[in-house]
């Protein structure tokens, strides 16, 4: 979005703001002939892309929109990755759930097993369908697929995302 620091009802700063407050992540390219250095230092801190001064070249704002883009298209490539890592754990059961938090935390088999009062053979059972169930190979894996779905790895066990 392309937004002006004074823009009729709603300005640009307070328009960041809102969006902020309803967690939207819009890439912000303010253009102010109005702005001075605190104002500025704000937007940029508060996420805008870019804080161009009136008169600007049309060059510098076709390359800030550029970035805008980019960031945009980041930020949903990120998102459809957290929500299909996401989609994979609910895939789990609660017992599976608890297994995967354990291994994450660098326990081992035996480890879980005596934590979660199991076998040991039933926890590799369980491992096994977490792998399965999250198409994945190895505890370097699942530990990608917790950082993209956004869970920390060995939290509470039995709480799903």
């Amino acid at each position: 979005m392309i937004v002006d620091v004074k823009m009729p009802g709603l300005n640009g700063i307070d328009l960041q703001n809102v969006l902020i407050e309803i967690e939207r992540e819009e890439q912000l390219v303010f253009v102010t002939a109005h702005g001075d250095i605190p104002m500025c230092a704000g937007a940029m801190r508060a996420g805008a892309v870019d804080f161009l001064p009136k008169p600007f070249k049309p060059k510098q704002l076709l390359e800030s929109v550029e970035r805008a883009l980019t960031r945009s298209a980041e930020q949903r490539r990120r998102e459809s990755e957290k929500n299909h890592a996401r989609g994979l754990l609910e895939r789990l059961t609660p017992r599976e759930y608890e297994v995967m938090q354990l291994v994450a935390k660098g326990m081992l088999n035996k480890q879980v097993g005596a934590e979660l009062g199991m076998a040991e053979k039933t926890v590799k059972t369980h491992r096994a369908h977490v792998m399965q169930k999250l198409r994945i190979t190895s505890v370097a894996k699942l530990m990608l697929a917790l950082q993209k779905a956004e869970v920390p790895p060995g939290a509470k066990t039995g709480t799903k995302v």
